[in-house]
């Protein structure tokens, strides 16, 4: 039997899921085959790339450059931060959504990646991270 609350959450998921994201301040469709350059790219920007950068804390640490695709793919100097295909075996994504001890969990300064915009970098992930 389906109830009015099961009802509910149902219609509330799929509004989460198909509502605006918000990587750059400004609302955006949830993209069904995200780009590096225009989907994941400005998300790095926004939340990782003042540390993981030359100079940055973050790369002096890591040694991850987000500053392009090719950086982000050669990964750190513990291994890769993603795995193509296989966001939930992906670091980043256990990072940026909480799964790993506080002291690696990311972003650094603790405002949390929002869910829709989480999802863009899983589903690029998922789809190959391909450097389009």
């Amino acid at each position: 039997m389906f109830t009015i609350k099961r009802y509910a959450l149902v219609l509330g998921v799929f509004v989460l899921m198909s509502g605006p994201a918000f990587a750059d301040g400004h609302a955006k469709p949830l993209p069904k085959s995200p780009s590096f350059k225009t989907d994941v790219q400005p998300i790095l920007k926004a939340n990782c790339l003042e540390c993981h950068k030359p100079g940055g804390s973050g790369f002096e640490k890591s040694g991850l450059d987000m500053r392009t695709h090719w950086g982000f793919m050669r990964g750190t100097t513990f291994g890769p931060i993603i795995i193509p295909g296989e966001a939930s075996l992906s670091n980043l994504l256990r990072m940026i959504e909480g799964q790993t001890d506080k002291a690696i969990r990311r972003p650094h300064n603790g405002k949390k990646i929002e869910k829709v915009v989480r999802n863009i970098i899983r589903r690029w992930i998922n789809q190959g991270a391909k450097n389009n």
